[in-house]
C-alpha cells in the first residue's frame, strides 16, 4: 500500500522466457510464504500483466493453481455476491466487496499457451481481484468512500504502531 506501482496498469507479456519463468516461481514462493491464494506482478513491484492463484485444499480438490499472463475479463455475470477481501499489500485489512458471481477470464499459461476459465464462487472472486490489481485497482476502491476512508485510517494508524510512532 503507498507504492505507486499498484495504482498504474501493468504491461501486456510480450516474451515468454526464462525471466518470465524466474518470475513465476518468485511470484509462486512469495504468495505461499505470505499464506495467500493469488498475487498479482505489481504487487511484487513488477509491472506486468501477470498473476498467479492457488485455491487448493483438502475440501475442494478441484481447485487448482493458475498462472495467468495478460488475462482478460470476457465476461462477468449480471448477478453479484458480497464477500470479505483481504489483500496481501493492505495487510490486517478486510471489508465486504460485491463482486460479479461468475467470470470468464481468458489468458496465456506461463509458456504462452491459451487457457481459458470459467469461474464461480472464491475462484470468480480472486480472478476478478487479481486482474484489479493487473488495471492498478485495490480492491478498497470497490468499497463505499466512508468504508473506504475508514480502512484508509485504520491502515495508516497500524503503520504509525508499526513504526512505533
Amino acid at each position: 500500500m503507498g507504492e505507486e506501482i499498484l495504482r498504474v496498469p501493468g504491461e501486456e507479456v510480450t516474451a515468454f522466457d526464462d525471466e518470465l519463468q524466474t518470475l513465476v516461481q518468485d511470484m509462486l514462493e512469495t504468495m505461499y510464504h505470505a499464506e495467500g491464494i493469488g498475487l498479482a506482478a505489481p504487487q511484487i513491484g513488477v509491472s506486468l500483466r501477470m498473476c498467479v492463484l492457488d485455491l487448493r485444499d483438502e475440501e475442494d480438490p478441484d481447485a487448482g493453481r493458475w498462472v495467468l499472463v495478460n488475462p482478460v475479463i470476457v465476461h462477468s455475470s449480471k448477478k453479484t455476491v458480497k464477500a470479505p477481501e483481504g489483500c496481501l499489500s493492505i495487510p490486517t485489512m478486510e471489508e465486504v466487496v460485491t463482486r460479479a458471481s461468475r467470470v470468464t477470464v481468458q489468458a496465456c499459461d506461463a509458456d504462452g499457451g491459451p487457457l481459458e476459465i470459467e469461474a464461480e464462487g472464491l475462484l470468480a472472486r480472486a480472478l476478478q481481484h487479481e486482474i484489479d490489481h493487473l488495471d492498478g485497482v485495490l480492491f478498497i476502491d470497490r468499497v463505499s468512500p466512508l468504508k473506504r476512508r475508514l480502512l484508509l485510517k485504520k491502515w495508516k494508524k497500524s503503520q504509525e504502531e508499526d513504526s512505533g510512532g
